[in-house]
């Protein structure tokens, strides 16, 4: 590989790309055409129109995400866990001419079944900004994961993300509230509630309670049960870990503001490293394993 590559982030509902010449981002470009919303297009289609002008003299590519699951591009193998860091970079699948696809990662044990897609990249790039043997990659799914300096040990997976706006917008517990407003008193309210109380399941339905009996303003209800959802998963997933006090927290500025605020309150150092930066560190670490 050259010095110039595209590193691309193809997700379920987005894609993100980017011209590199060695460590220098010439361009960016952004499309909503994720796998799930190709709207008839075939994958080649859209890379060559969001890559239109960049690939002289067939510049090559490297993507990561859902592009390589069983709904994007091409079903790219999980590498299994345990799984050292350089192997992400030594295993790319090739779906076209020129064009690489990263593999995902995959737990399966009896007491642990585990996938992610895209969230490796991540990974790579934030053991160089940041070791740390426990990282924390907030989202729809929230992934924690543990590893060395060589490879990746193990992960578990949260729904926290996906689970607050279930519950927000298709529960009982948001049924019939008004615009919700930001509120860091009822965000901490409900993190100090799930991370010192453990009974998850039942402090759910007194959220909606809560508001029903005018102990939480109504407007005020997402930030309580995002406190909460954070809290206990925080407090479950750090029982889980319970000897890696070191983290580094792999996120976007608004979850890193409430994910900091969890661990902290813990007791756990925190890191944080923004998901744009690890992405794009990961990637260009596979790009150059690539042309190694």
């Amino acid at each position: 590989m050259t010095s110039r590559y595209i590193a691309i982030d193809w997700g379920s509902t987005n894609l993100r790309a980017w011209l590199y010449e060695g460590d220098k981002c010439r361009d960016s470009r952004q499309s909503e055409a994720g796998v799930t919303r190709l709207n008839g297009r075939s994958p080649r289609a859209v890379l060559a129109e969001i890559t239109e002008g960049w690939r002289q003299d067939a510049t090559p590519v490297v993507m990561a995400g859902m592009v390589g699951s069983n709904v994007g591009w091409i079903n790219v193998p999980y590498l299994e866990v345990p799984a050292a860091f350089s192997a992400i970079g030594q295993q790319l699948t090739s779906a076209d001419d020129g064009v690489w696809i990263v593999p995902g990662l995959s737990v399966s044990r009896e007491d642990n079944n585990n996938v992610m897609r895209g969230e490796e990249t991540q990974l790579l790039g934030a053991k160089e900004l940041a070791p740390a043997e426990l990282y924390v990659m907030p989202g729809t799914h929230c992934k924690w994961v543990q590893a060395d300096r060589q490879q990746i040990l193990d992960f578990r997976t949260v729904l926290t993300g996906e689970l607050h706006h279930l519950l927000l917008h298709y529960s009982l517990i948001g049924a019939g509230l008004p615009e919700q407003q930001p509120s860091s008193q009822a965000f901490a309210s409900g993190l100090d509630k799930g991370l010192n109380d453990l009974t998850l399941l039942p402090q759910l339905f007194e959220v909606r309670a809560r508001h029903v009996l005018g102990a939480l303003p109504r407007e005020q209800v997402s930030e309580f049960l995002s406190g909460l959802l954070i809290g206990a998963e925080v407090a479950s997933m750090c029982a889980r870990f319970p000897g890696l006090q070191a983290i580094t927290l792999v996120a976007g500025p608004s979850l890193a503001v409430r994910y900091q605020q969890a661990l902290r309150a813990a007791g756990r150092i925190v890191t944080a490293v923004s998901g744009d930066a690890a992405f794009q560190a990961g990637i260009r670490s596979i790009a150059y394993a690539v042309a190694n």
